[in-house]
């Protein structure tokens, strides 16, 4: 099989890696053309044209993907785009649009929803075993804020780091978000509200079964990297992300015995190299996308509604922010 790879950054670089393991043949391409050419030759791939492939992997910034999916879409290539499939939702209804023309399978990734826990958790609850889903809590703390530079495209902490709880909470639950009430402050850096975005965050969201979720997330979680789902049933309780790495203490003197994480590439290390074995299965085997366009666009909407209601102070209806 011979796949191409687009962007060599940090997680196209992990994902080169990754992929060199997996597959007889991988192209990779990167406008740093000295770049590319080390990391081809540090993984015996090899340099070249990416959509000239039966499957291509997009890593490269955020306001190349919809271009790059729509090129994919032309070529008749299944693509693999790191979220989201585009910044905004004219550019994700274009996509959508190219996609369902082209009937090219594509994969967004979200990579939770190939993470251990995560996954046990949506079969504890298909399975009946936490009783009535009443309520949902996240979390999604970086230990450190991105620089100035990023922030400034970032489209803002809602749609570039909650939409992953976003996806999280549909794919887990397996509802819709109905009502988000989102507020944020800024505690750090003067560029995030330079910049019209919050370096702290918080949101309550309405399923439609009437389940409330609660998010709360942060740029400066100095105590490491930490991201967590709980669901309380009305028979038991299951927590997401409770290992011995996660950044806790407790008052009572409780200590995780390991390291805390120290940034996402490392605590979903597992996850994503188990979503790029998906989407290689689904070109192979199914032709079935493990997470669509579509699923891309109602986390984007979700995030579409938290933005709209912090810079409002109202509760927002995602009928408000759908196309």
């Amino acid at each position: 099989m011979r796949v191409g790879l687009l962007g060599l950054g940090r997680i196209g670089a992990f994902h080169a890696g990754t992929l060199a393991g997996l597959v007889e043949d991988l192209v990779v391409h990167d406008e740093n053309g000295e770049l590319a050419d080390r990391i081809a030759i540090a993984l015996n791939a090899r340099t070249g044209d990416p959509f000239d492939a039966d499957a291509v992997v997009i890593a490269t910034p955020t306001g190349s993907h919809a271009e790059l999916l729509i090129e994919a879409c032309a070529r008749g290539v299944p693509a693999f785009c790191e979220k989201p499939a585009a910044p905004d939702v004219p550019e994700t209804l274009k996509v959508l649009e190219a996609v369902q023309r082209s009937g090219v399978l594509v994969h967004i990734g979200f990579q939770r929803r190939f993470d251990a826990g995560y996954q046990a958790a949506r079969e504890a609850l298909l399975k009946g075993e936490l009783g009535r889903l009443d309520r949902v809590h996240m979390i999604t703390g970086d230990p450190a804020p991105p620089p100035a530079a990023y922030i400034a495209k970032s489209g803002g902490i809602f749609r570039d780091c909650h939409i992953h709880d976003f996806d999280a909470l549909r794919w887990v639950t397996g509802r819709e978000v109905e009502t988000v009430y989102a507020t944020g402050s800024n505690r750090g850096e003067s560029f995030f509200a330079e910049f019209g975005d919050v370096d702290n965050s918080a949101a309550v969201l309405t399923l439609d079964d009437g389940t409330l979720a609660t998010l709360q997330g942060s740029r400066y979680n100095g105590g490491g990297y930490d991201v967590r789902m709980e669901l309380a049933g009305t028979i038991a309780t299951r927590a997401v992300g409770l290992d011995p790495r996660v950044p806790l203490t407790s008052a009572e003197g409780l200590q995780p015995p390991g390291d805390p994480w120290p940034g996402f590439q490392s605590r979903f290390e597992a996850a994503y190299r188990a979503e790029l074995i998906a989407f290689l299965r689904a070109v192979q085997e199914t032709g079935e996308s493990p997470c669509s366009v579509d699923d891309a666009l109602a986390a984007l909407y979700i995030a579409e509604a938290a933005d709209l209601s912090r810079n409002q102070d109202r509760p927002v209806r995602l009928p408000e922010v759908i196309a």
